[in-house]
């Protein structure tokens, strides 16, 4: 009987919990009524994300030629160097698009 309980009361908060949290959610209303800056917004967004995995791309990249420099290894500083680059180009790309005359 005391299991009973316990386990009823136990349902009864995860209910009111739930109920709370169902009723309890304001809807969120978009403030850009235009909606060329919303894809605008998302267009920077995502570019901003591309920029900060070329950034850490170009960070390993240092790091692979430096290892390279010590080690006197001829392979390990191409991949180095093409890291380093590549990363460049992509934490620059949406300027390369500007650049270009894509975006």
């Amino acid at each position: 009987m005391v299991i009973l309980s316990k386990i009823t009361r136990i349902f009864t908060a995860w209910a009111c919990a739930v109920l709370a949290v169902t009723f309890g959610t304001v809807p969120a209303l978009a403030a850009a009524a235009d909606p060329l800056t919303v894809v605008n917004n998302l267009s920077d967004f995502i570019f901003s994300a591309i920029r900060a995995i070329g950034i850490i791309i170009l960070g390993w990249g240092i790091v692979q030629v430096g290892m390279s420099v010590q080690s006197h290894d001829a392979s390990q500083r191409t991949q180095g160097f093409l890291c380093l680059f590549g990363g460049l180009l992509i934490a620059f790309a949406k300027e390369i698009l500007t650049t270009i005359g894509v975006l």
